[in-house]
Order: structure tokens, then sequence, then C-alpha cells
């Protein structure tokens, strides 16, 4: 027998309960994973300590620092805490410290310390210094550049720490530093105010400095007042030598200029002369050339005033011709451009008056659609319902037709012989005579042919599309 399993609504919420259970486990177990795994700031150092691993050597490590990551913190078996990476600044007040040559000097200075970034020196803060307040921090960092400055002093003479300045602070730096990466701290600045000493050996040194500059200066000035002096007179010679040798080049430049003045006008007059005589003779044979040329132009002169007037006669028979000419041109060329205008105009007027009527035509027909479709929702889509409610509109019209064709004719006897016998149709001649005269009237059904429809059945069908068995 197959196995079959019963439900109750008591196993259903069972199920319910327990999904939930399940869901709300999950939902607990994501929010705690999420709340353990925790960022360090650009600005701190992250330690993470508890259980944390060993180090190489296989001793326990004391603390896992991470600075600028993030890290997940295993709950129960590891704690976080931060430390600050802001900068502190010390002010050491360095008083009575011994120099190499026994002479107390006071150092007052001010140092710039932060927690280091580097991967061992880090560690050492981590060790030293979690948990240690800001002030805590400060005085162990001033204690260690008190002795470590205390220590540099005593290394160094009065004239090296007050004339090379720079020698003094990196022997500072150095030994300040490494003794501040022991604690985790590094060194960012130093700056020394100012030294000095309570036997007045520095202030001495100043004076002794400061009247050696002056000297110096003195002589400087002593000795470029004498090289002014020695070049001032230097000068002056030169330039009475250059303006007496100017003078010289001068006054020989003028003798040689008059000379050259007076060889200019000698050569002035004799070419004056030459050229007078040349003119003279020039004006004659000038005067002789202008009267030949005088009467070869008088000559020309006729000969070209006869040429003018001949021309001027031919000019106005050709330009008179030319005129009329252009005139005709113009004028047929106005009578040509008045006619295409004039076909233009006639030719937009047609096709504006067919477009017109093609409008009309399309509007026409398009109402006459739209109310055939009206007809047709009418007469619930049946088009043929809607032919016949049209034909049956119509139908009074062209019965009127029909009769109006047959209501002129003019017939003033009509007489039948009948003998009463039936003809091969079994009609009497009677009926034929009849039945002829009617169908001269165009039967309603070629009309609706013609007009593309249908004739109603209701109005009767043609005799070869009666019913099979039919009789006449």
């Amino acid at each position: 027998m197959p196995n079959i399993m019963l439900s109750s609504p008591g196993m259903g919420s069972s199920l319910l309960v327990l999904i939930c259970v399940i869901a709300l486990l999950v939902l607990t177990t994501l929010i705690v994973i999420a709340s353990r795994y925790r960022k360090c700031p650009s600005d701190k150092v992250m330690v993470i300590y508890g259980k944390v691993g060993n180090n190489s050597d296989g001793t326990s490590r004391s603390a896992k620092c991470i600075h600028g990551g993030a890290a997940f913190i295993w709950p129960v078996i590891q704690a976080v805490e931060f430390l600050d990476l802001t900068p502190m600044s010390i002010n050491v007040d360095l008083r009575n410290a011994l120099s190499k040559q026994n002479i107390r000097v006071d150092v007052p200075s001010r140092f710039t310390v932060g927690i280091s970034t580097e991967a061992g020196v880090m560690q050492n803060a981590a060790e030293r210094m979690l948990g240690l307040k800001l002030d805590d921090i400060q005085e162990l960092a001033k204690d260690i550049i008190f002795g470590q400055l205390r220590l540099v002093v005593a290394t160094m003479e009065i004239e090296e720490i007050n004339n090379d300045r720079d020698k003094f602070l990196e022997a500072v730096s150095r030994n300040v530093e490494t003794e501040l990466k022991k604690i985790g701290l590094r060194l960012i600045n130093v700056n020394v105010t100012d030294i000095t000493d309570e036997s007045g050996y520095i202030v001495a040194l100043g004076k002794e400095a400061a009247a050696k500059a002056i000297n110096d200066a003195k002589i400087s000035v002593a000795q470029a007042d004498r090289e002014g002096a020695i070049g001032s007179a230097n000068a002056e010679r030169d330039q009475r030598i250059n303006v007496s040798m100017a003078n010289s080049e001068a006054i020989k430049g003028e003798n040689e200029a008059k000379v050259q003045i007076a060889e200019s006008e000698a050569d002035r007059r004799e070419r004056e002369a030459e050229a007078l005589k040349r003119a003279t003779a020039a004006e004659k044979i000038q005067e002789a050339k202008a009267l030949e040329e005088a009467y070869a132009a008088q000559k020309a002169a006729e000969m070209a005033r006869a040429s003018l007037e001949a021309a001027t006669l031919e000019a106005d028979i050709i330009v008179k011709a030319e005129i009329e000419k252009k005139e005709l041109e113009l004028k047929a060329e106005a009578e040509a451009e008045q006619i295409r205008r004039r076909a233009k105009g006639e030719a937009d007027a047609t096709l504006m008056k067919m477009q017109a009527e093609a409008d009309g035509m399309r509007a026409i027909l398009t109402k006459q659609a739209e109310g055939f479709a009206e007809m047709v929702k009418s007469a619930g889509g049946e088009s043929n319902d809607a032919i016949r409610l049209m034909v049956a509109d119509k139908l009074e019209e062209l019965t009127k037709i029909q009769v109006e064709a047959v209501k002129n004719l003019k017939i003033d006897k009509v007489t039948v012989w009948d003998g009463g016998n039936a003809g091969a149709d079994g009609k009497t001649a009677t009926a034929n005579f009849l039945s002829g005269m009617m169908k001269s009237i165009p039967p309603m059904n070629e009309m609706f042919d013609m007009a593309g429809m249908k004739l109603p059945e209701y109005l009767g069908t043609e005799k070869g599309t009666d019913a099979p068995g039919a009789t006449e």
C-alpha cells in the first residue's frame, strides 16, 4: 500500500516557527559579523590584541597593528583599540646644560612628534603606549628629549652649537629619533629658538663677530674708495687723450674737406660750361626739329580730321542700326517674358482649380464613406442591410425616373389585332406587345449593375436565377 502523509495545522505552525527561528539566527549572525568588522581611519592606528597569531620565531604576538585598512575582530578572543596619529608639539626649555667646554648653556626649543606608522615602530607604540592619555605620552616623550638634548650639548663646543646650527640640529634629530622609536614615536620637526649661556660667552662671540664684520666692511669701503679714485683719474686721462686725438682728426678732416670742396667747385664750373654749350646746340637742333614736327603734326591732324569725319558719319549709321536692332530684341524678349508669365499664371490657376475640385471630390467621397460606415454600423455590421436601406431611400426617385421615361410618349391610338392564338412561348400577341413596350424601359437590375451594386432580393430576381423546379 502507498504511504500517505497526513498533515495537520499544528505541524504547519511548527514548521513556520522553525523557519522564523532559523531566519532570525542567520540575521543575528550577519549583524554580529558586520559589527565585528572594523575599519581603521587614516589618522589612527588600529591595534588588535588578544590571540593574534605568532611571530616568525614562534613566540606569541602581543598585538597586530593596522593603518589604513580593515580587519575582522573575533569575538571573545580579540579586542581592538586605536592610537591617534595627531602630531604633538612639546616645549622643551633646557636650562644649564653642560657643554664640552664645561660652559652651561640654555637651549629653549620645541619638538613636534607623533606615533610612527612604520611596521616595527608601530608595534612598539602598541606595546608601550596603548591606553595612555595624550598628556602621559607627551611627558614620556619630553623626558626622552631632555636626556638626548643634554647628551648632544655635552658632545659639542659652544662655537659649533652657535655657528653650525645645522650640525647641531642634525645631531639632536638623530639621537632623539633613535630613542623615540623605541616607544613607537617619530620626530617630525625640531625648532631651536635661541641659545644663551650664563657666563656671556656666546654674547662675546657675537660681539667679536660683529666687530670683525664691521672692520671687514670698513676695509671693503676703503678699498672701494681707492679703486674709485684711481678709476676716476684713469678715466679723466683717457678722456683728455681721446679729446685731443679727436680734435686733431677733426682739423685734418676739415682741411681735406676744403681741398675736396675746391676741386669739386672747379669740376662744377667746367661741367656747367660744357653743359651750357651742349644746351645751346641742343636748343637749335630742337627748334628745327620742332618746326619739322609741327608741319608733320599739322598734316597728321588734317588726315585725322578727315578720318574722324568719315568715322563719325559711319558711326551714326551703324549706331542707329544697332540701337534699332537692340530695341527690337528687347521688345521681343519683353513680349516673350509676358507670354511666359501669362502661361505660367494660367497653368497655376488651372492647377489650383483642379486641386480644389479634387479636394472637394475627396471631401464628398470621404463624407459619403463615413456616412455609409455609420449606416453599416447602425445595421449591426451587415453591409447588405445598409445597401437595402439606401435603395429603399432612393426607390421613390428611381420609380419617378422610370415613369418620366414613358410619360411624354405621344401614343394617339393603340390598335391590337389579336386572334387569341398563343405563340411558341405560350403568350398571345397582345401580351408580347405589352411586354416589348415595357422592356423598352431600362431595367432596374441593369441600373444597379452599372452602379456596381446588386439588386436586393425583395425587389425580385431575374428569370434565369429562379429556384430550381419553379414553373412559369
